[in-house]
């Protein structure tokens, strides 16, 4: 599917996680936020990092920042600020930043093959996850329809998701704890 743009979730203030998700960093010092825009980069030709607790992360060069005003009224608020970001024509694939172990090769099995129309979700042996592709035809109905601490899967299911197996590839876990120290 021609025309994706890529939509890092980063803009939580990470309350059990003890912070901000958006400025963490894996064991080597890379941030998270890189990992996921470069797990993305493999199929996309534009990448927006969704901001919001807080604003003045870094991001790598060549990424689109949006800052989702309201992100504190949860993830809905955050997916709809990323989701009105993404140009016209285009779909769109969505991962979280706390996914930092997210391999490549999820990314690109989840758009092989999609068309404007599709709907397609990650799942790691039948539990629902990331990266989520949104075709061009539902980006606009899937963000009107968010609303409250809810990302799309009621959109999604209700409009025919089709579910991708994943867990061959890797677990699917995010990291909600705060770093060992």
């Amino acid at each position: 599917m021609a025309g994706i743009t890529g939509i890092v979730l980063a803009a939580g203030a990470g309350t059990r996680a003890g912070g901000p998700k958006a400025l963490r960093v894996d064991a080597d010092g890379t941030p998270w936020i890189s990992l996921a825009v470069d797990a993305l980069r493999s199929v996309t030709h534009d990448v927006i990092v969704v901001l919001g607790a807080a604003p003045d992360a870094p991001v790598p060069v060549g990424v689109r920042v949006v800052i989702a005003a309201e992100w504190e009224r949860g993830m809905s608020a955050s997916l709809r600020a990323g989701l009105e970001a993404v140009p016209p024509g285009d779909g769109t694939l969505v991962t979280l930043v706390d996914l930092p172990g997210m391999p490549a090769s999820v990314v690109e099995r989840i758009v092989e093959g999609a068309w404007p129309g599709v709907l397609r979700q990650a799942v790691y042996g039948g539990r629902p996850g990331h990266p989520v592709l949104i075709g061009r035809d539902h980006v606009r109905w899937a963000a009107e329809s968010l609303d409250g601490d809810r990302g799309a899967r009621a959109y999604l299911l209700e409009h025919g998701v089709d579910e991708v197996e994943c867990g061959d590839l890797w677990d699917g876990a995010d990291v909600d704890l705060p770093p060992s120290r």
